[in-house]
């Protein structure tokens, strides 16, 4: 739905690559490189709890099982990428244990391409993609923020700038539309996990400059209400604070709240799960609705069934801002992308590389291409050819 109103306000929030359910995320991904990496067409689909003292991974895989036998040291190593050398969750000496077994062969027999069907989705469900033309990574504003203030405090943490921090952290953006346009921010929520030696006040301190150089400098005025570690403390954090589990960010992951989301999580499965592949194609194909200059806002949904190759339905709302008939792109669209099938998204989008872990912490839309490959979903290749059919 479209809201029609031209003043209002907006909340969107974002949590660090230390929050406890981003550390699952970030192994589930890591899991899936793995398999990946050995095998471009293995299966992943992982599940990880992480708590103190403690790793547990879970699920289902078809690869070499030597990938297995070598993920705990990937595992380790990826925690300690994080920033986790604390007594209550350690990288070198957190309790492992690998549940992962055999792929149901109910579901390789669905998803499996024959000699008589393509490959079929991965399972049943809608998939959504959003763009928006309000910040330049055509992402909503509240959620685009939160992200960038998290992302400059970890980089400051892991190049030794601010030792005083630890890696969990939280952040929580409200901005004020003005004809349907953001330009201030009425609240700005910050918690970050950090040493005990340290204050409020000196948190306070430590994070205002950071938010500062993120935000525009005229959404922050004298009425900005401010809440930094509103609790008082945050030293005890992390999987030893609060139990972490694969998927429990979906919000996060895509579009704060701003736009419909089909319920499934990205991160722990490989890209024959269309709840990621198709997810990140509905991006794509949005993203160049709005850089083509068609809409200033674009969704678009995408339906499947499981072991069935072609969509079910293939929707687009420009909420009342194109210059375009929405039923002209629902034509045109799907065909860009070869129909939108599981095999011509992963083929289009090169899907098939170990791309993943990389966007377990700080969205997985909004980010630059990467020259290997990874986030190609964030390409606007396309736009060009959406202007000439326009």
């Amino acid at each position: 739905m479209t809201d029609l109103r031209q003043s209002y306000l907006f909340t969107s929030e974002s949590v660090s690559e230390g929050h406890p359910d981003k550390v699952a995320d970030r192994i589930s991904d890591t899991v899936v490189d793995a398999f990946i990496e050995a095998d471009p067409f293995a299966r992943v689909a992982c599940e990880t709890m992480v708590t103190t003292q403690r790793i547990i991974l879970g699920g289902e895989v078809r690869g070499p099982q030597s990938v297995i036998e070598g993920l705990e040291e990937k595992v380790r190593n990826a925690v300690k990428d994080i920033g986790y050398e604390q007594e209550g969750f350690h990288w070198e000496t957190a309790h492992y244990e690998c549940h992962l077994h055999q792929q149901s062969a109910d579901i390789a027999m669905g998803v499996d391409s024959g000699h008589n069907k393509d490959e079929g989705a991965g399972d049943q469900g809608i998939m959504f993609g959003y763009a928006t033309n309000e910040t330049p990574e055509l992402m909503p504003a509240p959620l685009q923020y939160a992200h960038s203030i998290l992302l400059a405090l970890a980089e400051a943490r892991h190049f030794g700038k601010e030792d005083g921090l630890e890696p969990d952290a939280k952040s929580q953006i409200t901005l004020l539309y003005d004809r349907g346009r953001p330009v201030r921010a009425t609240s700005i929520v910050l918690s970050t996990q950090h040493k005990a030696s340290l204050t409020s006040n000196d948190i306070a301190a430590i994070v205002k400059p950071y938010i500062a150089s993120v935000l525009p400098e005229e959404f922050i005025d004298a009425q900005t209400e401010w809440h930094i570690n509103p609790t008082g403390n945050f030293v005890i954090g992390g999987p030893d604070g609060d139990c972490g589990l694969t998927g429990r960010k979906i919000i996060v992951d895509t579009y704060g709240g701003a736009a419909p989301h089909g319920g499934g999580a990205f991160s722990g499965k490989d890209p024959t799960k269309v709840d990621r592949s198709a997810a990140y194609a509905c991006r794509y194909l949005a993203k160049n609705v709005v850089a083509a200059g068609l809409a200033d806002k674009c969704t678009i949904q995408i339906g499947y069934a499981i072991g069935v190759s072609k969509p079910l339905a293939f929707y687009v709302n420009l909420h009342g801002t194109g210059n375009i008939d929405p039923a002209k792109l629902e034509t045109a669209l799907p065909e860009m992308l070869g129909g939108c099938t599981p095999r011509s998204i992963r083929e289009h989008l090169g899907l098939n590389r170990p791309i993943y872990a990389r966007t377990a912490a700080y969205g997985h839309f909004g980010r630059a291409p990467d020259k290997d490959g990874g986030f190609s979903w964030e390409r606007t290749d396309l736009a060009d050819e959406l202007k000439r059919m326009a």
